[in-house]
């Protein structure tokens, strides 16, 4: 995996490169390139916030999970849609306490809630009022029409005993309505984590779905939007044999257990290409090549 890249001088202007084509920053929906498995996660996150339920979101550094968050975002905004987003702030959590940071608690969780939905309420110090307090202002927010889902990003980095306690925010209710939709974004420890056997978190991994970005079956289309996007053309930056070679680049080596050969591991996902393609481009500029090769895409 390189490191992060950035197109050079000389390399936008062999090219006549504007913009960041490559780069893994979405800025609209429009930017967003949707295959059949990102339009599925997106449409999981869009649905679980309208309609309720749990939901986990899988997927591995640069693959798509702030994206698929800040889509959502936007296409509440432009539905205009009756849902509150509540987000804890999660900059310092680590699942165990640190130097670095501190598990994200219940209390916390409730906080966070209680400071979107109810701004001007004062959080009380008992754990018994704080959360009588919170359950008041969900079904006063629900019965003037809102909806409510918590986000909680980086959520592989959440303790056990917080991931127990989510039920019990799911559980939260009014008559038959439920007041709290939930969503966690992370990374591939977050499956190991909600493992069924572990009876720490069995009750909330049998309420919560789980889906998975994985990694991208055609990297040209993705290539080719993100171009289109930036008022450019494929073929003028790559040559017929670049997109094999980017292919074969990231599938990682294959693994051997018991003597059987297991597949190759993908690590097509947007920061991975777009960090590959910025530096075929620079070393093709470097060079004097007008196309990015599949020889310059080996060499990167």
């Amino acid at each position: 995996m390189l490191r992060k890249q950035s197109l050079l001088p000389k390399t936008r202007q062999s090219f006549k490169i504007h913009g960041d084509p490559f780069g893994a920053e979405v800025r609209d929906a429009d930017d967003m390139y949707m295959d059949d498995n990102i339009r599925y996660v997106c449409e999981a996150v869009y649905l679980a916030a309208k309609h309720g339920g749990m939901l986990g979101v899988i997927g591995e550094s640069g693959s798509g999970k702030s994206t698929a968050r800040r889509y959502l975002h936007d296409r509440i905004k432009r539905e205009a849609l009756p849902v509150v987003i509540i987000e804890p702030y999660v900059i310092s959590m680590d699942d165990e306490k640190g130097l670095l940071g501190r598990p994200l608690r219940a209390d916390h969780i409730a906080e966070a809630i209680l400071n979107t939905i109810a701004p001007s309420s004062r959080v009380p110090r008992s754990p018994e009022a704080r959360f009588r307090t919170l359950h008041k202002a969900l079904k006063e927010s629900a019965r003037a029409g809102n909806r409510h889902v918590l986000i909680i990003e980086e959520a592989h980095d959440l303790h056990g005993k917080t991931l127990k306690q989510l039920k019990r925010f799911y559980e939260l209710e009014d008559g038959f309505n439920r007041l709290l939709s939930i969503i966690l974004f992370g990374q591939s420890e977050l499956r190991a984590k909600l493992d069924e056997t572990n009876s720490e978190v069995r009750e909330v991994v049998q309420r919560l779905e789980l889906v998975e970005l994985r990694p991208m079956n055609n990297p040209e289309g993705y290539i080719r939007h993100r171009l289109e996007r930036a008022g450019m053309k494929f073929e003028a930056v790559f040559a017929p044999d670049a997109m094999d070679a980017l292919r074969l680049k990231h599938a990682g080596p294959g693994a051997h257990e018991r003597g059987k050969a297991r597949e190759a591991v993908s690590l097509l996902y947007p920061l991975a290409v777009g960090n590959t393609l910025i530096a075929a481009c620079n070393l093709a500029a470097e060079i004097g090549m007008d196309k990015v090769t599949g020889d310059i895409i080996n060499r990167v």
